[in-house]
């Protein structure tokens, strides 16, 4: 296959599951659910707390800097964290505890009921995913499931999933940042309405 087929399939692939998704009604309620539970999170106090391995570490830093600094407009900080960035933390835990729990052991210590944990896992399987899952779940937290297709564990473990019908990595990552961008995109226009207003027009 020549690079420019090649190409135009991966656009025409990406296109065509963007297309379904605009339309799916049942994902746009998970979407505005998951939006919810951060506004609500948020308004009592709370905090946003997301993890990914890979590709999806850098979503989990990608969406925590949008809320931590701004996405469309000024307007005061919003807590949100990636549990991927302390060398320190996740090297310590892993050596002592293994990697498997390097997520789970940071949710214990920060968490507290009512935050809001996103779990982001294209496959719906990575195991230190899971072990945050379930831990966010004893303490209390808003469980989020950013997942593709496969049904697995992951779907019981959280109290909100949101499935990207497609079992192609890549495309699964396209959604999750887009899907990321929108759930800001609201909490910012909800949390900060007098400020949103004027600088949305």
């Amino acid at each position: 296959m020549l690079f420019s087929e090649y190409a135009r399939a991966q656009f025409q692939q990406s296109r065509k599951l963007l297309e379904d998704i605009a339309e799916d009604e049942e994902f746009l309620g998970r979407l505005e659910a998951i939006a919810g539970a951060v506004i609500v999170c948020m308004r009592t106090g709370g905090k946003l707390m997301l993890a990914g391995n890979g590709g999806s570490a850098a979503d989990a830093q990608h969406i925590a800097g949008e809320f931590a600094s701004r996405l469309n407009f000024d307007r005061a900080p919003l807590p949100a964290m990636a549990l991927t960035v302390d060398t320190s933390v996740l090297t310590a835990v892993g050596n002592d505890y293994g990697y498997e729990r390097v997520f789970e052991r940071q949710v214990q210590g920060l968490g507290r009921r009512g935050d809001v944990f996103v779990g982001i896992s294209t496959s719906g399987r990575s195991p230190n995913i899971l072990a945050a899952m379930r831990k966010a779940r004893e303490l209390g937290l808003v469980t989020v499931a950013f997942c593709g297709a496969a049904r697995t564990e992951i779907l019981d473990l959280c109290d909100i999933a949101l499935p990207v019908p497609s079992e192609q990595t890549s495309l699964i990552q396209q959604v999750h940042i887009t899907a990321a961008h929108i759930i800001c995109a609201e909490v910012e226009r909800a949390l900060f309405a007098d400020v949103a207003a004027p600088a949305m027009r």
